[in-house]
């Protein structure tokens, strides 16, 4: 085959894969910037679009709207329910002044957990590390109870080991290996795309002070709700882990406890799954050393 007819094949390719590409102007602010989307793209791959661009700029703690240009009233109007990006165009996405209070609701059908790094080699080094496996047990055994998706890493496993075996990794929808301390991986943003209406992410682990706060700094950059699960979570050092869920807590990120979380997710006595959750709190979690240290 002549090299010809190869560049003809690959210029071919490429045209068709850019034809599924529009291109759109994002304005933010008094900033604009070209990009293109994929053909079809709904409000949520916009907004991801914008935060990909524009970053740690937008204030996820604001309520945002998305506006198109519009070429008859000559002025941005705010999109209509159901719209998809079918030709060029320009979007501008607009804080409003009041902000958000962060509520901190939770639904089994907009959550995900994010078990983060309980591997077999931090046993002796992380405080209290039995008390927050037995706890994060509890956690996974909730998830499945309630369908909720569970996405588990593993800090350099080759290195570190797996997770220990007293967590039930049963079921969980992501197990992967990283060597990057945030969770926040092109795998992980794939797998949170495949689960419609995700709003709020419960993350636990270790250490609070790297891997769960640099995590948890990605996914509200992203405009997730983050739940730090306290009695789930620590570090070598309490003085690192106390201060982390105190910046944390500043940035907006909810600090709460397994018992509270999976009480939230039930809601009612009348859930049907409220009998099998009474029976994993039955026994109240470990009060260790973390307890004065939050």
């Amino acid at each position: 085959m002549s090299r010809t007819s190869v560049d003809s094949r690959s210029m071919m390719a490429d045209a068709h894969s850019s034809s599924n590409l529009v291109p759109v102007l994002f304005s933010f602010s008094e900033l604009s910037r070209p990009s293109s989307v994929p053909l079809g793209s709904g409000s949520e791959v916009l907004i991801q679009k914008f935060l990909s661009i524009y970053g740690h700029q937008i204030d996820v703690h604001r309520k945002l709207v998305l506006q198109c240009f519009s070429e008859e009233w000559g002025q941005y109007v705010d999109l209509p329910k159901g719209f998809t990006v079918t030709e060029r165009c320009r979007l501008r996405l607009v804080p409003l002044q009041m902000h958000i209070t962060t509520l901190g609701n939770l639904s089994p059908a907009s959550t995900v957990f994010f078990c983060c790094d309980m591997q077999e080699r931090f046993r002796p080094a992380i405080k209290y590390f039995g008390d927050i496996i037995s706890v994060g047990q509890r956690l996974l055994q909730g998830a499945r109870i309630l369908g909720i998706p569970v996405v588990v890493s593993e800090q350099y496993p080759k290195g570190l080991g797996s997770t220990v075996q007293e967590m039930d990794l049963t079921g969980a929808k992501l197990v992967f290996p990283k060597t990057k301390f945030s969770m926040v991986l092109p795998e992980v943003e794939a797998a949170l795309a495949e689960i419609p209406g995700v709003r709020s992410v419960v993350l636990f682990g270790v250490e609070t002070h790297v891997c769960i706060q640099q995590t948890a700094l990605d996914l509200i950059g992203r405009g997730f709700e983050v739940h730090i699960v306290a009695d789930a979570t620590s570090s070598r050092s309490m003085m690192d882990r106390m201060f982390a869920l105190e910046r944390l807590a500043r940035a907006g990120i909810i600090v709460t406890t397994s018992e509270s979380v999976l009480l939230q997710l039930v809601a009612d006595k009348e859930h049907p799954k409220f009998k099998e959750i009474q029976n994993i709190i039955k026994a109240s979690a470990p009060e260790s050393g973390l307890l004065s240290k939050v």
